[in-house]
């Protein structure tokens, strides 16, 4: 039996693999994002798979997105995001600074508690809420490691609401992967030879690697699994 799914943030990088993923695998595929091109992009050759812009920082955006939505979600994956000091302007003031930072929380936070917020009633009996998270959120990486360090904690909370639904919310926390526009084409060699050389695999980490562990999150395996921040990182951090 096919699921709905719906993945923020797909016009590229991460969000494009992770709906091409469940597209093949049959479901019907949902993704959004704020540019029409790349959307579309994502959903060239994939019968299954439907593109809508949103910006999912602005309610009037997702209220209007809920009118496109079938009335049954079985997996949401909050990818929309990135670290939106690469588009800042240099200003350093602090007016500036204040709303470079809220530019992030609002990217990166924002967008996921407002996106389950407005899809709550809709979220399926048996479903999963994934987020992505990234290793910034216990490294640091200013306003954006405090973003995702405040979507894990508040995944506490939301895994604490759904739980008792049969809903399981988690946190997939990336390290360095390849093949994404995360750096904005600003990554020098010598950079990305750091990041490789700093994980215990001595490698990038592949697409691949993160729409495995989101699948594994959304799958009858993982029912028993939720609350929790799965750091795929190649080691680069590790837990105990």
């Amino acid at each position: 039996m096919s699921r709905t799914i719906l993945v923020t943030g797909g016009g590229s990088g991460i969000g494009r693999a992770v709906a091409h993923h469940f597209a093949a695998q049959g479901d019907e595929v949902v993704v959004t994002g704020r540019r029409t091109g790349p959307l579309k992009e994502t959903a060239a050759g994939h019968d299954t798979l439907r593109p809508l812009v949103c910006d999912h920082t602005d309610p009037a955006a997702l209220t209007e997105l809920l009118a496109e939505l079938p009335g049954r979600i079985d997996v949401l994956v909050n990818n929309a995001g990135g670290n939106t000091d690469f588009d800042a302007d240099g200003t350093t003031d602090l007016a500036a600074y204040a709303r470079d930072f809220r530019a992030n929380l609002d990217a990166n936070l924002l967008s996921a508690a407002l996106t389950t917020k407005a899809l709550e009633d809709r979220l399926a009996a048996g479903g999963a809420v994934v987020h992505i998270g990234s290793i910034a959120a216990d490294q640091g990486a200013g306003s954006y490691g405090a973003a995702k360090a405040g979507l894990a904690s508040w995944n506490v909370d939301l895994s604490r609401a759904l739980g008792p639904r049969d809903i399981t919310a988690n946190v997939v926390s990336p390290g360095y992967i390849a093949g994404t526009e995360f750096f904005r084409d600003r990554l020098t060699d010598e950079r990305r030879d750091h990041l490789v050389a700093a994980s215990a695999v001595r490698r990038a980490g592949s697409l691949d690697d993160i729409t495995g562990t989101v699948a594994f999150l959304a799958s009858p395996a993982a029912r028993h699994i939720t609350g929790q921040v799965l750091n795929v990182n190649g080691g680069t951090r590790t837990t105990r």
